[in-house]
């Protein structure tokens, strides 16, 4: 169903595959993308398991905005190992200003889609979602 703000529809798979991040753990990370040409959020690249967070944010473009959600384990000062998921709206500074819009505006439309996000983080640059503040926001 597309959002009267942003006219964006969210594809099945989409919610779908998040489920199975969620429940199962069967990926690591999923990319999502806004195809312009028909107003809806598609999945670009699944993460499997084994992938490392440096596999993840290399696998995001450097000049294009794009959805992610990261399944990120560590563990806690008292040794209990757990996982959060990540929600990462990336809209790094060289990308298309209408481009930054729209992801902008359908962000938390399509982020309501995705029932299980802990952690939100807004990224213009690798920096601004490195490991240690990815640890910080989890603990």
């Amino acid at each position: 169903m597309a959002n009267s703000s942003s006219g964006m529809a969210v594809d099945d798979e989409c919610k779908l595959k998040f489920l199975e991040l969620k429940t199962k753990r069967i990926y690591r990370f999923i990319v999502f993308k806004i195809e312009e040409k028909i107003q809806q959020v598609t999945i670009e690249k699944l993460g499997s398991p084994e992938e490392t967070y440096d596999d993840f944010s290399s696998s995001l473009p450097a000049d294009e905005c794009r959805y992610a959600v990261f399944d990120f384990d560590f563990t806690t000062d008292e040794n209990c190992q757990k996982s959060k998921i990540f929600f990462i709206a990336w809209a790094p500074e060289t990308s298309r200003v209408r481009s930054k819009m729209l992801y902008a505006s359908s962000k938390d439309r399509f982020k309501r889609e995705l029932d299980g996000i802990q952690v939100e983080l807004q990224a213009t640059d690798p920096s601004e979602m490195s490991i240690d503040i990815i640890r910080g926001r989890a603990l």
